[in-house]
């Protein structure tokens, strides 16, 4: 697993958890917890491209540096080739194949504004069968301004599963990317473009910038660029700018250059039904709602099967609280609901007919001055509900209050509560 997956699997992880204060978590949680925390973004594409490695191969290729006086064509010729006709007796013309990553290089380098330079592409061949690869190109653009980095994704989602799992479209819940500045259009036809201005590290409102645009088509399939400014990701630091604005990266995913090779994109087979129990996140909702003091507000809800987070406002200051519910985590959890190895004030009691509660204050796994007030209920039948609340907006934001708004209380009367499982 490479450094980049890690990273966007702990960023998924640490919403549900102080560090040290649960186990790992079930495979059902981890399902769960990377299709929400996609949504959710751009992973699929980080992951791509770091591993992107080929060179482009020859006939496709670039030479290390190469002048773009202008925009040209760039249009590959397998992607000039369009879908013919269909003739009344005569069989369908076959799928084409998907582009190559020389054409991908080829048709993003042409793309880009005249008057730089293009080094380091690099791409990846598409592939359709039963190993679905998508295509993609990467490579550093430079101006007498400085460089950037940049790379493109093309991507078809697989039915079956819903669009908020797989798409690269869409803002991210302020609890996941606090400092993303993030928009979206709904363009003629039915397309979606969303763009992004974040950080390379998403807890942090510094350090080097990455800059997004994904174009969601009607039928779901997307173009997806990023960039990072001053270089490769985590390659540079400082507070500069991408050389690309959001409107040049919009031109880029809206070209019609891509039509054809994502026409060329293959379906992804139908996902197999998941089997086990999950609390609706229409359900969740209701009950954290529920138990919120009357008179404050409720914004930023994000709600999904066994999962709700929101950011309630008394009058005092944001507070995010959030509620999990699972089921079947008896021996998940077997010798973890004590408070041994457990870092910040823990308590941890057993009621009479067996349930486990546990309850620990403490800071931020961010590494900021956050506190985290958190309380795990784990029933006899491996029923468990996780409250834990936020004096901030998003346990990565800045401290929006002296104190977390619920009081531990509160908080454990969430956690105890079986409605969760009953409605």
């Amino acid at each position: 697993m490479s450094r980049d997956e890690d990273f966007e699997t702990g960023l998924a992880r640490a919403l549900r958890r102080t560090a040290g204060e649960f186990p790992p978590p079930s495979a059902d949680l981890v399902r769960r917890s990377v299709g929400r925390g996609r949504r959710k973004r751009l992973a699929a594409a980080v992951r791509i491209t770091a591993a992107a490695a080929a060179v482009v191969a020859a006939g496709g290729g670039l030479l290390a540096q190469v002048p773009l006086g202008g925009h040209g064509d760039g249009t590959p010729e397998r992607l000039r080739t369009g879908t013919q006709a269909r003739v009344t007796g005569q069989p369908e013309s076959p799928k084409p194949a998907p582009p190559s990553g020389a054409e991908m290089v080829r048709t993003l380098s042409g793309l880009l504004p005249p008057g730089g330079t293009v080094s380091a592409a690099g791409g990846r061949d598409g592939r359709a069968g039963d190993d679905i690869v998508w295509p993609m190109a990467k490579l550093t653009y430079t101006t007498a301004r400085g460089s950037t980095a940049l790379d493109v994704t093309l991507t078809r989602p697989a039915p079956g599963v819903p669009a908020g799992r797989q798409s690269q479209g869409g803002c991210l819940p302020v609890q996941v990317r606090p400092y993303d500045r993030c928009a979206t259009e709904k363009l003629p036809g039915g397309a979606v473009l969303t763009t992004v201005k974040s950080f390379t590290y998403p807890s942090r409102d510094t350090g080097q910038k990455r800059w997004y645009a994904v174009l969601t088509a009607a039928d779901g399939a997307e173009v997806t660029v990023q960039e990072f400014a001053g270089g490769g990701e985590k390659e540079a630091s400082g507070t500069a700018d991408p050389l690309l604005s959001l409107a040049e990266l919009s031109a880029i995913v809206r070209s019609p250059r891509w039509d054809s090779a994502l026409a060329a994109l293959p379906t992804p087979p139908r996902a197999p039904a998941t089997g086990g129990e999950a609390v609706p996140g229409d359900r969740m909702t209701r009950v954290l709602k529920s138990h919120l003091p009357h008179g404050g507000t409720v914004s930023d809800l994000n709600a999904d099967d066994g999962l709700v987070q929101l950011v309630y406002d008394d009058g005092h200051g944001r507070n995010m609280v959030e509620a999990d519910a699972q089921y079947d985590m008896a021996d998940a959890l077997a010798g973890h609901m004590g408070c041994a190895g457990v870092a910040g004030d823990c308590r941890s009691e057993e009621l009479g007919d067996g349930t486990r509660v546990k309850t620990v204050r403490g800071r931020s796994e961010k590494g900021g001055s956050a506190q985290v007030w958190q309380v795990d209920v784990l029933y006899p039948d491996g029923r468990r509900v996780v409250a834990r609340e936020v004096n901030s907006y998003a346990e990565a934001g800045r401290v929006t209050r002296p104190r977390p708004a619920l009081s531990l209380e509160l908080l454990r009367a969430v956690a105890l509560d079986k409605t969760f499982f009953t409605g």
